[in-house]
């Protein structure tokens, strides 16, 4: 039971980005659709929960060290192919884009220069990679229960100050800053982008778990921690919509509203979530490259964490967010993928399961 929590706290650190933990995702798919939102956390929250599952447990039985046989299994020869390429690409352009993210927060909250922060985001992902993966998984897994702690607290400090009447939230419309045209659209899209980034990391972490069981659970527990916290952030700013909207980082700004303490402290914790985030996108980027069990691989992780900096300065950032859209669809592919695989596959996997490299 004990690494199943662990693998659902790595899922969740992978999954929770900058923009997940800081409450700007959240508003765009989920609060921005007013009260009809918390029905939208409970789409997410079973989504997550059950392709968790399924991508952990396709790689425990694979015993994958690369994303690319489960996506192979999942979307078929020649899908699989045009799959596999985006996602690759893309595992390097989030981590290029959480690095030129790391270097805006230190700038923004400590005073420190762009090119310094990304430095130090860097160093900390390329060490933290030349260890063996279980190391990696507890290396990812370490925050999720600070950013719990952290999310919490700034919940009761919205509840307590709340001064209107809970019937208000309920007249709360939807408004023009949705990522979608309904609440069950942003709900679901939002968890196809969110599997679409963390497909990779997902499959690796089940392939190092020799328990499906376990791998499973891992899914499930991290699925509903997923949605626990969707939930937290969306009722926050719920009770305090007129200053989330406002916000380029909703919870922050509420965090700084307790004390400036505490908004140093939930930046802290955005840091780590885009560490989290970086050593995830990484591992699985240079893992599809060459197998992890080669020697080898240590310079990949190296010198794939190196590239990810530079494409962080020219440019790379602004080529990454055209493809975003693009993943929200990817995802969905993966979903129905992910869904028709775990129909066919019920059974325990046999020969049928082989793919070919």
């Amino acid at each position: 039971m004990k690494k199943a929590f662990q693998i659902a706290g790595a899922y969740i650190g992978v999954i929770v980005g900058a923009g997940f933990a800081s409450g700007q995702e959240i508003l765009q798919f989920f609060t921005s659709f007013g009260w009809i939102s918390i029905a939208g956390t409970c789409v997410a929250t079973l989504l997550f929960a059950f392709l968790g599952m399924q991508l952990l447990q396709i790689g425990s039985r694979l015993k994958t060290d690369s994303h690319k046989n489960v996506i192979y299994l999942i979307c078929g020869k020649w899908i699989g192919m045009f799959v596999d390429a985006l996602i690759t690409f893309f595992l390097f352009g989030v981590a290029a884009v959480m690095i030129a993210g790391s270097g805006s927060i230190f700038e923004q909250q400590f005073g420190i220069a762009p090119l310094y922060g990304s430095l130090i985001m860097t160093v900390l992902t390329a060490v933290t990679l030349c260890f063996n993966f279980q190391k990696v998984i507890s290396a990812i897994s370490l925050m999720t229960p600070f950013l719990f702690i952290m999310i919490f607290i700034v919940f009761i400090y919205s509840v307590f100050r709340y001064e209107g009447n809970v019937s208000d939230i309920f007249q709360i419309s939807q408004t023009e800053n949705t990522a979608a045209s309904h609440w069950l659209i942003g709900a679901i899209l939002y968890v196809s982008y969110n599997i679409a980034a963390g497909a990779a990391i997902l499959t690796l972490m089940g392939g190092a778990e020799k328990n499906e069981r376990t791998a499973g659970l891992g899914g499930i527990f991290g699925g509903i921690g997923l949605g626990l916290l969707i939930l937290l952030i969306n009722l926050t700013m719920l009770l305090d919509f007129g200053a989330s909207q406002q916000a380029a980082m909703p919870i922050v700004h509420i965090a700084n509203g307790i004390s400036p303490i505490t908004g140093y402290f939930m930046s802290f914790v955005l840091l780590a979530m885009i560490y989290n985030t970086s050593v995830g996108m990484i591992y699985a980027f240079a893992a599809r490259i060459v197998p992890a069990h080669r020697k080898s691989f240590t310079p990949a992780v190296v010198i794939s964490t190196l590239a990810a900096f530079l494409a962080s300065f020219v440019g790379f950032v602004k080529l990454v967010g055209t493809l975003y859209p693009i993943v929200g669809y990817l995802g969905l592919i993966l979903i129905i993928g992910v869904i028709f695989a775990w129909l066919r596959f019920k059974q325990p996997f046999k020969n049928e399961m082989k793919i070919s490299s």
